[in-house]
């Protein structure tokens, strides 16, 4: 017996053979159809095998195939190898030349075309100095140069800078090859400049230049006019010298180009104005030795000599200097500059160092600081006169001149002191001296410390304009004249100091005189103050309207110290000294700051500790006049009552407390005494002061404490509350307004009973609805713990 072949389970046959048996055998008659299936099936199975065989043959074919190819490839790729190999060391014998060979062809190339370029510069230099030594050297000494060998020495001179440019912007190595053709066109051009000189010395000497000059009229105050050569010359004359002149400003042109002096610069010097001023500055020197006591007749000659000639020199040089192509240089202002130079020279030399010599010894300081300060004004007024001179010319912008610190110095005497800080010195200590003189002259006069009052009692009560608080003037500031007259003198030296030429010096000499000065003035009112003697507890009316004298001095001075810092000078020089102070750019500190900073500040805390000293007083008498008043307010709740009423006004239903009448009365009497002395608007924050400290002092000693209050003694407590406004009535509409701790305190007590337990009930329940509440009533500057202390004092 066979046994039987055991099925598969279902479940261990995959999807597509159970899809597959259930598509053939879907009945029961369909599996007498199996062994035709299995037939079927095996001769697939067959025909499968048979293709799959072949298969592997054709793959095996395929791989000898293909390693036969390969072998040929890797051998094809060796020898490829073997010669890359061969190259690669051929490659680096090449680099090694090109690595080694090549750069060193390259540097002796370079260095050859160098040295050529070298060689071609050299050889054309050397020719062009060479024909510049033959126009120069090659004409005698003796005899007159011409103009054309001038202006041929000036085209040459012009080649060479061309050239000497051109290397030193493309061959800075060079730098010996310069400085060799530097140093001999500049020693043949001094020997050129030294010849044309001469030739226009003798020139002018056969012009009869300079004039005589007659100093006796200068004496006798005499103001005849000079004659002027130089309009006076014809002919064959002018034209000699008109090419001499064209010829030095040529010379001049092309040496200030090789010494790169920079055209924007405001600088005035001429060599051919300068020979003109040279003879007359001997003759000058030589009279001005007679007059070194009385220095007004030496500016009185240089004055007259420079105005007699200027028109004259304006017309006849000023085309020649055009002719010379000099752009930008003006004949006046050669002129002028070069007379203001020999003056400089003279007083420097002559007079100021005297002067500074005799100041060391002390006996004689007060007579050469009379002597020092005289002669700065005759040198203060000979500047303007100079700088007006050359305005006149026509600028565009002649009014802004004098701003350029070159142009101001080229044209100011004062520039002396700029040169010489010891000077600057001396000068700055005879200032500050002589102004303390003054001020303690004007300050002995008491009539200078008194305080004018232009406005009465009766102009208190009118309505008061915005403008009044717009302080200008000493009036408006109701400072005493011994204000102005320390302002002035401030002034005064700060108008000397903006003389000088240069902003550094301005600063330096403001900074030792003005500043200085303004601080002593400080002191004097500092002092004063201290002999007011305001800590009294009673002060009368002269003391109170001094200490407000005071006061208005310090804000005028505030005022007029911070216009001056607004104006553009001080502004300037501001900058100057904070970039001064501080080289590094974007490290200053001081933006927001002016010149007079720290003297603003000063007098900023002077003025606010006397007003609070005022304050204090008024405070701390309000206190002691309103003790037995206040020690009466605790006898409410005993059903005492110790006022002594005082009739008022009929709209007031009670009478203001007796104990109370005379502390208002010095109150208003002394806020009277104060608003006809104190400046408008110190008074206004002053009272508004005074108001809002008796607000909280009668608030902390009344309301603030535990007394009772009966609705009769709320109605006491507001009559005389009203009394206290009314004090304040002449300086606002409203003075309640500037009392709310008692004008809140005051509805509280004005409340009747049921009011008194609502609020009370809001203010324990919530605080929201509570400030809600409050405010309904009136109330907002009281805190809640306030509010309720005074409920709980109110009886019924």
């Amino acid at each position: 017996m066979e046994a039987t072949v055991a099925l598969p389970r279902p479940g261990n046959l995959s999807p597509h053979l159970l899809g597959f048996l259930d598509h053939r055998f879907r009945t029961l008659d369909d599996l007498l159809t199996a062994p035709d299936l299995a037939v079927e099936l095996s001769k697939t199975c067959s025909d499968l095998d048979s293709d799959l065989s072949s298969l592997h043959q054709g793959l095996k074919n395929l791989v000898i195939s293909w390693s036969r190819r390969s072998i040929a490839a890797k051998t094809a790729v060796l020898r490829l190898n073997y010669r890359l190999q061969d190259l690669g060391a051929m490659a680096s014998r090449n680099d090694a030349v090109l690595c080694r060979d090549l750069p060193r062809l390259a540097r002796e190339l370079l260095r050859v075309e160098a040295l050529r370029g070298y060689v071609e510069t050299a050889l054309r230099l050397e020719a062009l100095v060479g024909d510049l030594e033959d126009a120069i050297f090659s004409e005698n000494a003796a005899v007159t140069v011409k103009q054309e060998r001038v202006i041929g020495a000036v085209k040459i001179v012009a080649d060479i800078d061309s050239v000497l440019e051109n290397v030193a912007e493309f061959r800075p190595r060079w730098r010996r090859l310069l400085n060799s053709v530097d140093d001999r066109v500049d020693k043949a051009l001094g020997v050129l400049r030294t010849r044309v000189v001469a030739n226009h010395r003798t020139l002018l000497s056969s012009l009869g230049w300079p004039p005589k000059l007659s100093v006796s009229k200068i004496e006798n105050g005499g103001v005849s006019a000079i004659p002027n050569p130089l309009v006076l010359m014809l002919g064959e004359k002018r034209e000699s010298y008109s090419q001499s002149f064209v010829a030095l400003c040529a010379l001049q042109h092309v040496r200030g180009k090789r010494r790169r002096i920079d055209d924007l610069r405001f600088n005035a010097e001429l060599w051919a104005i300068d020979e003109l001023v040279s003879p007359i500055a001997s003759r000058i020197e030589y009279h001005s030795s007679n007059w070194l006591d009385q220095p007004e007749f030496i500016f009185a000659l240089v004055r007259k000599i420079t105005c007699d000639f200027v028109v004259g020199v304006e017309e006849v040089l000023q085309p020649l200097i055009d002719e010379a192509r000099l752009l930008g240089c003006s004949a006046k202002e050669a002129w002028v500059s070069a007379m203001v130079k020999m003056l400089s020279g003279f007083l420097g030399q002559r007079v100021i160092s005297v002067l500074a010599q005799r100041y060391e010894e002390r006996e004689k300081r007060s007579e050469v600081g009379s002597s020092w300060l005289h002669l700065i004004d005759l040198t203060v007024s000979f500047d303007k006169q100079m700088l007006s001179l050359v305005k006149s010319e026509g600028y565009l912008v002649a009014s802004e001149l004098e701003r350029f610190e070159g142009f101001s110095r080229d044209l100011s005497v004062m520039s002396m002191f700029c040169d010489r800080l010891d000077w600057l010195k001396i000068w700055a200590k005879i200032e500050l001296r002589d102004a303390y003189k003054k001020l303690n002259a004007e300050s002995e006069d008491d009539r200078a410390w008194f305080v004018e009052n232009k406005k009465g009692v009766d102009v208190l009560l009118t309505n008061r304009e915005i403008e009044q608080f717009f302080l200008s003037t000493r009036e408006d500031h109701r400072a005493p004249a011994i204000t102005e007259s320390a302002l002035k003198i401030t002034w005064e030296m700060i108008d000397r100091g903006q003389s000088l030429p240069a902003i550094s010096s301005q600063i330096k000499f403001i900074r030792r005189t003005a500043a200085r000065f303004l601080w002593y003035f400080f002191d004097v009112l500092l002092s004063r103050w201290n002999d007011t003697n305001l800590s009294l507890e009673f002060p009368d009316d002269e003391t109170v309207m001094r200490a407000c004298g005071l006061i208005n001095a310090a804000g005028y001075c505030e005022f007029k110290l911070q216009h001056w810092s607004d104006d553009v000078n001080f502004l300037e020089m501001k900058m100057a000294e904070t970039e001064s102070n501080n080289p590094v750019k974007g490290k200053t500190n001081d933006h927001n700051s002016c010149f007079f900073d720290e003297e603003i500040k000063r007098l900023d805390e002077l003025e606010t500790d006397w007003l609070m000293s005022i304050l204090a007083n008024l405070l701390r008498q309000f206190e002691l006049l309103s003790w037995e008043y206040i020690e009466n307010m605790k006898h409410f709740d005993q059903g005492q009552n110790h006022f002594c009423p005082t009739p008022t006004s009929a709209a007031m239903d009670l009478a203001i407390s007796h104990d109370l009448v005379l502390t208002l009365d010095a109150l208003r009497s002394h806020l009277l005494v104060i608003e006809k002395s104190l400046n408008p608007r110190d008074f206004l924050d002053l009272w508004r002061s005074v108001a809002d400290g008796l607000d909280h002092f009668i608030f902390r000693s009344i309301f603030g404490t535990d007394i009772r209050f009966s609705r009769e003694d709320g109605h006491q407590i507001g009559a005389d509350m009203k009394g206290l406004f009314l004090v304040f009535r002449p300086f606002c509409d409203r003075p309640e307004a500037f009392f709310p701790c008692i004008r809140e305190s005051l509805r509280l007590l004005e409340m009747d009973e049921e009011e008194v337990k609502y609020l009370q009930a809001v203010l324990a329940s919530d605080d929201e609805n509570g400030i809600k509440c409050l405010r309904s009533f009136g109330v907002s500057h009281l805190s809640f713990d306030r509010v309720e202390k005074i409920l709980r004092n109110r009886t019924f």
